[in-house]
């Protein structure tokens, strides 16, 4: 053990603490998986096993700073990708789902709370800390696992994207007032803090109109892939620094960042860079969380702590389904939207880790605390999960309820009554092309896309087109599935088009399935799922190559006979 202590002095306590971190989640995830449970929930108990077998302090390391710079370096790097994908223009498409569900949903928790922790004899403003903190839900877990059950573009994923737009709006708010609430400046330093808020708010805004923009248009122009990442990497670095030295949050300036990067131009680049890492950033973040939990605080409290739990998803899944009513979503729909809001979430833990900053409150109700919003952030997968199963169930009963909040972008555009029509699923330039076509014949059609301005431009030219993920069965009896003769997949996407074709030909077994694919390995899988034609994009293009190049030979031919 000592030779093992004294080798590990050369090493810096956060590169071990993450080598351990990394390798005991490579094993978890293994046995989970095996299982087909939700690899988060492993992530969070691997750090509750390695912050309390006392392998940590083996390895020399009875320091907890090692464990408190992982767990911010994880929510820093986590909160900036979540930045990333925050953009204004989403901002604006779903302003019903931001302002009004959004603001009935915050607004309604912090209520709740601050009543609860006021009657339970707590001061003001530590109840009114805890209505922020409370307020919050994981916008990285929900829309992680939206994109785990196939759900990223359907409305109850986009009405919850709308709500998690506006608790980050509300969380830079929040970390601004925190200081200045539970301090004792009073009113002078509340102005401060707001004064502190704007000046960064400001600089943050001339970073991405006079900054960012130039300094990315030298470095793209360079055309190296390593400068580029490591000058956005940088970029957050230095603005999560400033932040922190304001007496802001590194994690909110980070979420700055982000914000600033997803307006540029490249947007994308940035995205295609940083986002393969978001995964990893969550790991981290949480079995940082499990790391600093104390398991006799929740051995000890544990009825206590399933008590909060169980009250925080109740409460907080209840008025998320009010809000998600009030954003357009009907009835049984809602129900999606619900779970996903229903934990606490990562700036939860930034507000709670900043305010404990001031000890507000006793260490045994800060363990109690975190062990909540860890706990029920790991809950929200399953919860997803059976909210869709009995989504669904109800909705057999009621297959024509749909979602107000579509109609604004055409989902229920009036089609008669059609009969030998075609699907096309997705309006890209093959899409188009083959309306086109499709047109010229005097056949109907209709468009199932997800790019809301598409819609509207099709809807305009009196062309039927429905904002509908072609993956939901809902969507395709809308388009009138059972009286069509065929539907055509017009892009590329071998899941997709296999989870389409199994739900298409359930509901109508004469249908016949058109699709496509990049390379001849995908073929076997989209016949074996039921897709009549398939189009191979290499076999397509190898013809057209073939054609290009033999008229360019016989037009040599042509004025060599000339001559």
């Amino acid at each position: 053990m000592r030779e093992i202590i004294a080798a590990s002095e050369g090493f810096p306590p956060v590169f071990i603490l993450l080598a351990l971190v990394l390798s005991s989640v490579v094993i978890v995830s293994l046995i989970l998986a095996k299982f087909k449970q939700s690899l988060l929930v492993g992530y969070f108990l691997c750090g509750i096993v390695l912050g309390n077998s006392g392998v940590i302090p083996w390895m020399g390391m009875e320091d907890s700073s090692a464990i408190h710079a992982l767990s911010e370096i994880g929510i820093v790097l986590l909160l900036f990708t979540i930045g990333i994908e925050f953009s204004l223009k989403e901002l604006k498409l779903l302003k019903r789902a931001v302002f009004v569900g959004g603001g009935v949903q915050v607004g309604l928790t912090i209520g709740v709370t601050f009543l609860v922790a006021y009657l339970c004899g707590l001061s003001w403003t530590t109840s009114l800390v805890l209505g922020f903190g409370f307020a919050l839900s994981s916008t990285a877990v929900s829309l992680k696992t939206f994109q785990d059950l196939g759900l990223p573009e359907s409305p109850q994923s986009r009405v919850t994207l709308g709500i998690a737009i506006f608790q980050d709006i509300m969380a830079i708010l929040f970390m601004v007032l925190i200081p200045a609430i539970v301090g004792s400046g009073g009113v002078t330093e509340v102005g401060y803090a707001f004064l502190k808020g704007v000046v960064f708010l400001i600089g943050v805004g001339l970073l991405s109109r006079y900054g960012l923009p130039q300094m990315l248009d030298a470095v793209a122009k360079t055309k190296s892939r390593e400068l580029f990442t490591i000058t956005v990497l940088g970029m957050c670095a230095a603005v999560a620094l400033v932040s922190g030295l304001m007496g802001l949050s590194a994690a909110l300036g980070a979420f700055a960042a982000g914000v600033v990067v997803s307006e540029s131009i490249y947007s994308h680049r940035v995205l295609s860079d940083v986002l393969p890492f978001k995964d990893l950033f969550l790991t981290v973040f949480f079995v940082s969380v499990g790391l600093l939990l104390d398991t006799g605080v929740m051995f000890d409290h544990f009825g206590f702590i399933s008590l909060v739990v169980l009250a925080t998803l109740i409460a907080k899944a209840a008025i998320a389904a009010i809000a998600a009513r009030l954003s357009g979503l009907r009835k049984n729909t809602w129900i999606l939207t619900a779970m996903a809001l229903a934990s606490t979430g990562e700036f939860s833990i930034v507000l709670f880790n900043k305010a404990f900053g001031f000890q507000i409150l006793d260490p045994l109700w800060e363990q109690i605390i975190l062990a909540s919003t860890a706990i029920s952030m790991a809950a929200v997968p399953s919860l997803m999960k059976w909210g869709l199963v009995v989504s669904k169930k109800l909705r057999k009963h009621k297959s024509t309820d749909i979602c107000r909040w579509e109609e604004e972008v055409g989902m229920v555009h009036q089609i008669e009554t059609l009969e030998n029509h075609i699907i096309i699923c997705g309006y890209g330039p093959v899409g188009e092309n083959l309306h086109r076509n499709l047109s010229l014949a005097d056949v109907d059609v209709v468009v199932l896309e997800m790019n809301p301005d598409t819609v509207k431009s099709l809807l305009s030219r009196g062309i039927k087109a429905l904002f509908a993920d072609a993956r939901d069965v809902e969507s395709l009896n809308l388009a009138q599935l059972k009286t069509a003769r065929g539907i055509a997949i017009t892009f590329p996407h071998v899941e997709v088009a296999c989870t389409l074709a199994k739900h298409a030909l359930e509901a109508k077994q004469d249908i016949i399935v058109h699709a496509r694919c990049k390379f001849l390995s995908d073929v076997a899988e989209l016949e074996k799922n039921g897709v009549h034609h398939v189009m191979l994009d290499e076999e397509q293009s190898g013809r057209a190559m073939i054609r290009s190049v033999m008229q360019s030979y016989e037009a040599h031919i042509e004025e060599t006979w000339e001559a």
